[in-house]
C-alpha cells in the first residue's frame, strides 16, 4: 500500500482528498496525513479539515512535522515546500498548477491570461522541486478560452479541466506509468512567465484614458466577487467597478 501526504486547499483541494478517499481501496493508498491552508473565514473549518476529520487522518500542524511516506500530492497549498520538505517522499512529489505550464507559473494566471489575450488554457499535474511551478509535467489538459471570457468564467472551466486531469492521470501516476517532460524542452515552443501575488493589485487599477478595449479586458480580468473589484483613483478615493 502507498503512503501519500495531501497538502491541499480551496474547492480542487477537497475534491481531490475525497477522491482519493473514495477510490483508496482500487488506488491501494493511504493518506497518513493532510496538511490545510487557511479557511476562507476565520474560525470556521474548511471542507478539507472536514473531510481528514471524518476519515481520522491527522491533520499537520507543521511542514516541519512532514512524515516519511511515498508521495506528496499538493493542490493549491499555500506554502513553499523546501528541500527537505520534498525529500520526505520517497518515490515522487506531485503538485496540481491550475494553469497551462511553463506559459502562467505563479499567481492569479486565469487573469494575466485574460490579460495576454490568450486563445488557450489548462491545468497541470506536475513534480513537485524547489522552485516555483517548475517541475518536469507529468499530465495535462487544456482547452480554448471563450471569447470574452471573465476571470471567474476561466477558473470555472479551470476547476471542470482539473477534476477531470485528476480522476483521469492520477492512478497512472501512482503506478509510475507516466513519462515526465522537463519544462525546459517547452520553453521555446511555449513561451513562459510567473507572476507574483502582489501583481493582482497593479492590474485592478483602471487607467480612463486607456482605450475601451484595454479597460473592458482589464474588468474582465479581475473583477471576482467576493474580492477587491477594480478601481479608478479619483482624488485620493478608490471608486470601483461593480455589479457586472
Amino acid at each position: 500500500m502507498k503512503s501519500i501526504v495531501f497538502l491541499g486547499a480551496k474547492t480542487i483541494g477537497s475534491y481531490c482528498l475525497q477522491y482519493l478517499q473514495d477510490h483508496r481501496k482500487e488506488l491501494d493508498i493511504e493518506v497518513i496525513a493532510v496538511g490545510i491552508g487557511q479557511a476562507s473565514k476565520a474560525h470556521q473549518k474548511s471542507d478539507l479539515q472536514l473531510i481528514a476529520e471524518k476519515h481520522q487522518i491527522p491533520i499537520l500542524q507543521n511542514l516541519n512535522d512532514l512524515p516519511e511516506c511515498d508521495f506528496i500530492l499538493s493542490v493549491q497549498y499555500h506554502k513553499i515546500l523546501k528541500a527537505n520538505h520534498i525529500a520526505k517522499a520517497r518515490q515522487l512529489a506531485i503538485n496540481l498548477h491550475m494553469a497551462p505550464l511553463p506559459e502562467y507559473r505563479g499567481c492569479n494566471q486565469f487573469s494575466f491570461a485574460i490579460l495576454d489575450e490568450a486563445e488557450t488554457f489548462g491545468t497541470t499535474l506536475h513534480q513537485l522541486e524547489v522552485g516555483i511551478d517548475s517541475g518536469a509535467i507529468l499530465a495535462e489538459k487544456r482547452f480554448p478560452i471563450p471569447n470574452g471570457c471573465w476571470v471567474q468564467d476561466l477558473y470555472q472551466l479551470t476547476l471542470t479541466a482539473s477534476r477531470q486531469l485528476f480522476a483521469e492521470s492520477i492512478a497512472d501516476i501512482l503506478q509510475g506509468n507516466y513519462k515526465p517532460i522537463p519544462q525546459s524542452e517547452l520553453i521555446e515552443a511555449r513561451g513562459t512567465s510567473y507572476h507574483f501575488r502582489k501583481e493582482i493589485n497593479d492590474i485592478k487599477k483602471i487607467n480612463l484614458n486607456w482605450s475601451a478595449e484595454k479597460i473592458e479586458r482589464h474588468i474582465r480580468a479581475t473583477y471576482f466577487p467576493p474580492f477587491e473589484p477594480p478601481y479608478v483613483m479619483i482624488g485620493e478615493e478608490k471608486v470601483y467597478f461593480r455589479n457586472f
